[in-house]
């Protein structure tokens, strides 16, 4: 009887040393994701009019624009992005070439920053009024380069008009346009 108690015996103590070994398995991995938008895209607010005075033929008159901003919600990684600015002829009447100011005689200057958010480099297309430049091309206004996410700029341009000999009296309308690319 005793030889039969021995193999129960042992085969009661390897059963219970593997059940008392903890069970492990390898470890497992989750990738996870997610996306980061921009709250919004790349755009630019102009004033919706100006008014720059009065003048006389052979004069010039000018005047600040009203502030020009770009915001870039884009949260780039490179959120460059250049402001331009064109004119058209200023007109009163029909329009005859003695009711016309060439866009020729419009010139632009953006002056430095009001206000700015961000990293990055924010550069004004003409910093002073002797840098100022004749708009009847596309001109750069305003640019940002380098830094990350997202950033805003502010400027108040000026814009002079050279009122040429022979142009008769009335109120002359013309269009600034700024776009941001």
């Amino acid at each position: 009887m005793r030889k039969r108690l021995l193999p129960v015996a042992l085969a009661g103590v390897v059963l219970a040393a593997g059940l008392a070994t903890p069970a492990s398995a390898a470890p497992g991995d989750t990738i996870v994701t997610l996306t980061v938008v921009g709250a919004g895209g790349l755009t630019i607010t102009v004033p919706a009019s100006a008014n720059l005075g009065t003048g006389t033929e052979s004069s010039t008159v000018s005047g600040p624009l009203g502030p020009v901003t770009v915001l870039d919600q884009r949260a780039s990684l490179t959120p460059n992005w250049t402001a331009s600015v064109i004119a058209t002829d200023f007109t009163t009447g029909g329009g005859t070439a003695s009711e016309t100011i060439p866009n020729i005689n419009v010139t632009y200057w953006s002056g430095p920053a009001t206000a700015t958010s961000g990293t990055g480099t924010f550069t004004p297309g003409q910093q002073t009024a002797a840098d100022a430049v004749i708009i009847n091309v596309p001109r750069t206004a305003f640019s940002h380069t380098g830094g990350t996410g997202s950033n805003f700029a502010s400027w108040n341009p000026t814009v002079a008009v050279a009122i040429p000999s022979g142009t008769v009296g009335g109120l002359y309308t013309g269009t600034v346009t700024h776009s941001v690319l």
